[in-house]
């Protein structure tokens, strides 16, 4: 088992990191009443962690006893009838998805899913009817008609369904969800608190860590403590005993982006532009997120560019990540962007070189 499952705290109780939040869920939460809830912040700050500790404070040890499974639903879209098949991960309390994923259709989806959670309404031991907890991740990205349809049926189902709402940024749901939800923010931990949490791993697993070699995996971490612990993980693996100045392996994905960066930096020309390509694909294949893929190639771009050039890169990179959120097919607007980038910075060396 990772690290990162291994040592997820399980309870509210036992949550470090966000003491003050956790210990406000379970003044806040009964078993007889709880609001709808909107969880935001940056990734890897342990939005998820409090989310599963509160279901358990809930409900008890059986909301641990999930199932993953590939679920079909079909969905009544006016004049026709939608099959889709959705992973959901599910116990007798809680249902967990993520309904972006079907991608333009996705309002079908949220309805459909509370309509059914509020027909198998469980019983709870004292005889009463109880609820059912849906958590959906990834909320921001949901379209707004999707949102529109998930503010509708949170009110119709509120007595027998409550939503447990996870994004990484609240400015992407509509003010309508935002306004039926408690709204609790889960900032990105502390340098000080990560370096706690990666000492009491290495005191668990009876490792000697070198304050320096923490300190230097949690900056590498960007204050992401998931990636910390999947850092520290991995120098574990690589080499033991630690050394103050061992090597933090990158993850491939970002190891593969600064390649792609590399390239286009050396040759600007079709040739090199269709290798990229075949390169972008890759990650695409390994599910990386695009607008992932972009934002780490403009961050490794902005790292080895005159600062005459940085303003128009970052506005193209902006441009396409915004048309990238409309269209569909991501590799074509990657792809063009590392085209224009290449058009911009062969002129660039031109003017500047001759």
């Amino acid at each position: 088992m990772l690290w990162v499952d291994k040592y997820r705290p399980k309870t509210l109780d036992k949550i470090t990191v966000h003491e003050q939040i956790a210990n406000n869920l379970k003044k806040l939460v009964t078993e007889q009443d709880c609001p709808h809830l909107l969880f935001y912040g940056p990734s890897g700050s342990g939005k998820k962690t409090l989310i599963m500790a509160l279901i358990r404070q809930m409900f008890g040890a059986s909301a641990d006893k999930v199932k993953l499974e590939n679920k079909m639903w079909k969905v009544d879209a006016g004049s026709r009838t939608i099959e889709l098949e959705l992973a959901m991960l599910s116990s007798a309390h809680h249902v967990e998805m993520n309904p972006s994923d079907a991608g333009f259709q996705d309002r079908y989806v949220v309805q459909e899913i509370i309509k059914e959670m509020a027909k198998n309404r469980p019983i709870d031991t004292k005889g009463k009817k109880g609820f059912k907890v849906l958590v959906l991740n990834e909320v921001d990205k949901l379209s707004r008609e999707a949102q529109h349809s998930l503010r509708r049926t949170m009110e119709k189902y509120s007595s027998s369904c409550r939503l447990i709402l996870c994004c990484n940024s609240s400015s992407k749901v509509t003010e309508a969800v935002r306004s039926r939800c408690l709204n609790i923010r889960v900032n990105a931990p502390t340098h000080e608190e990560i370096v706690t949490v990666l000492e009491l791993i290495a005191k668990k697993e009876g490792l000697n860590l070198p304050p320096v070699l923490a300190n230097r995996i949690v900056t590498q971490s960007n204050r992401n403590l998931r990636r910390a612990v999947l850092f520290f993980e991995t120098c574990r693996v690589k080499e033991y005993p630690f050394t103050e100045n061992q090597v933090i392996p990158p993850l491939d994905w970002e190891q593969q982006v600064s390649n792609i960066v590399s390239d286009i930096l050396k040759e600007q020309s079709p040739k090199k532009l269709y290798e990229v390509r075949q390169k972008l694909y890759d990650l695409l294949v390994n599910c990386i997120p695009p607008v992932i893929i972009l934002k780490k190639m403009l961050s490794e771009l902005l790292k080895k560019l005159d600062s005459e050039l940085k303003h128009e890169v970052c506005h193209w990179a902006a441009h396409y990540e915004h048309k990238m959120r409309l269209g569909s097919k991501a590799i074509f607007h990657l792809e063009a962007f590392v085209a224009k980038f290449m058009s911009i910075y062969k002129e660039f060396l031109v003017a500047t070189f001759g």
